[in-house]
């Protein structure tokens, strides 16, 4: 099969997929290659497909265009689309444990054929569980969501040229154990009424609709809320930021910033890590700084989960992709049947036919 004549299907299921697949998207384009769209259930919005992008808008109209290979930045993904499935990750390993006290980034729910892992930490651990299950592949590749991480945004609307002082991104999870939006609210609304520094604040889609309110009434010309599907040019505009337990912060650290994180499930030398409101202040403060022996932390840090700078991880992923598509899966195991797990996303999608 040649090059030019593959099939690429962007499955999405929240707003942040657009982002994440659209580098992936330009590199299949930039080779020949065809691309559709698809979104899974109501939590993204088909708004956020451009005008030159094709959105297939049912399973029937999926398995009729035929993919040859699946790009997912969640968790699951139906057999009975076609293609080879490939898991290219919603976010780093922030350490998080789901209801079963495991790993999250690191459960197989035997929905893909292929991991494109970011960095040297998750993919010895993914090759042991490929070896453990023999139903998938392993390649290292880097995160496609970050090659542009590593180009300056054209004219950033969250860089404020005429503003000297210091920018302050504030991001935070949605599970209710381990965000720090509500927790931090009254110690926002004081910092930001001082002026001193300017605030940048963005949460996770899923976060608590009352909470997103509170903040957007902190509103002002310190401090500004913001809801996007594109969270680096965010990242590129701060000079720090204030985060808990989200993977959001590790993209932040890749552009060798200091990143202060409160009650963090995974405290470590590469980051300010504070479990008392009262010293988020001091320890921004001390971030802003950028002592020697943190950077040097943050750096070492880097180089294991993300040693990539080059913005070409897209093109990694399609080699991967392309090469599995074409040998098959020969040599692995068949996936497990998950009659339950695709039973709910057959309703979830109002698919039923074999």
């Amino acid at each position: 099969m040649s090059q030019q004549s593959k099939r690429y299907l962007m499955y999405v299921a929240q707003n942040y997929s657009y982002a994440m697949l659209r580098p992936l998207q330009a590199a299949i384009l930039e080779q020949g290659g065809e691309v559709c769209w698809f979104i899974e259930g109501n939590e993204a919005d088909p708004g956020y497909i451009n005008t030159d992008e094709t959105l297939l808008t049912s399973v029937e109209a999926v398995k009729q265009w035929r993919p040859d290979a699946v790009f997912v930045p969640g968790n699951v993904v139906p057999s009975f689309i076609p293609g080879i499935k490939v898991g290219v990750f919603h976010g780093f390993n922030a350490g998080k444990l789901n209801r079963r006290g495991r790993e999250d980034h690191f459960e197989i729910r035997g929905c893909f054929d292929l991991y494109c892992t970011q960095g040297p930490d998750t993919t010895e651990r993914f090759e042991m569980l490929a070896k453990e299950h023999g139903f998938f592949r392993v390649t290292q590749t880097g995160w496609p969501a970050l090659d542009p991480l590593f180009f300056p945004v054209v004219d950033n609307p969250y860089i404020a040229p005429q503003d000297n002082r210091p920018t302050v991104l504030m991001c935070s999870t949605f599970s209710r154990n381990l965000t720090c939006a509500p927790i931090l609210y009254d110690k926002i609304r004081s910092l930001s009424a001082t002026g001193k520094w300017r605030w940048l604040i963005q949460f996770h889609p899923k976060m608590d609709s009352v909470v997103v309110e509170q903040y957007k009434q902190l509103q002002s010309e310190n401090l500004q809320f913001v809801e996007t599907d594109n969270v680096l040019p965010l990242l590129q505009a701060a000079d720090v930021m204030l985060c808990d337990t989200s993977s959001v912060l590790l993209m932040f650290l890749l552009q060798r910033k200091p990143v202060v994180t409160f009650r963090n499930q995974s405290p470590a030398d590469h980051l300010l890590n504070v479990t008392e409101i009262e010293k988020v202040e001091a320890a921004l403060e001390q971030a802003l700084l950028r002592p020697a022996s943190l950077m040097t932390d943050i750096e070492q840090y880097c180089e294991t989960i993300h040693p990539y700078m080059d913005g070409l991880s897209s093109q990694r992923v399609l080699e991967a992709t392309n090469q599995l598509v074409e040998e098959g899966r020969a040599g692995l195991k068949p996936k497990p049947l998950n009659l339950l797990r695709q039973f709910k996303m057959r309703k979830k999608l109002g698919y039923w036919k074999i």
